[in-house]
């Protein structure tokens, strides 16, 4: 006998009409169940500083970070469009990353709260270096750093996806494990 093939949907079966989709809850809870590795978002703005001081350090947590190719050496983070990191890094086309530790989760936390208190007092009791060529801090204790150039900016929803160039990698911690986060908090690996 016979058995009829399933028929498998197409891309344009699946397509979901303008308007209409899972809702903003729904899709945060299955994302939730996605873990994702912490890393801090630094740059140095040098033409904005406070009281006379030679510019200023900005850094924001992110989760949405990855490796997008070897040759050439890029990443990519998800910023909010809009926020003030995306509107520093719309200026400066160098910025620093760093791999936080789970040993770090009070510095994601920190880097993470909105209406938060000057970037300058976040910085105020880290152990940091400045990046050679961004002058951005790198955590001190992190599993890596990064220093990148940006190469594309791509508007995605209510996010901006910046591209950026490695243009230094450095190990500033030779131990340890990447700091998580899953369902909403932040996470030791097992």
């Amino acid at each position: 006998m016979l058995q009829k093939t399933p028929t498998v949907p197409t891309v344009t079966d699946l397509a979901i009409p303008p308007g209409e989709g899972v809702s903003h809850d729904a899709f945060r809870a299955a994302m939730s169940r996605l873990a994702a590795g912490v890393v801090l978002v630094t740059a140095h703005n040098p033409t904005d500083g406070e009281d006379g001081e030679d510019g200023e350090d900005v850094g924001m947590t992110a989760t949405s970070f990855l490796s997008v190719s070897l040759d050439p050496p890029l990443v990519l983070v998800s910023l909010r469009t809009g926020s003030r990191m995306d509107g520093l890094l719309t200026e400066l086309p160098v910025w620093g990353i760093s791999v936080l530790a789970e040993s770090q989760w009070h510095v994601a936390g920190r880097f993470a709260t909105k209406g938060r208190v000057s970037d300058r007092l976040l910085f105020a009791d880290l152990p940091y270096t400045r990046g050679e060529e961004s002058g951005a801090p790198l955590m001190g204790g992190a599993l890596a750093t990064l220093e990148c150039r940006t190469e594309n900016r791509v508007v995605a929803g209510d996010h901006t996806l910046v591209i950026g160039r490695v243009l230094t990698a450095g190990l500033p911690s030779e131990d340890g494990r990447s700091l998580a986060y899953f369902r909403g908090q932040y996470r030791r690996l097992a």
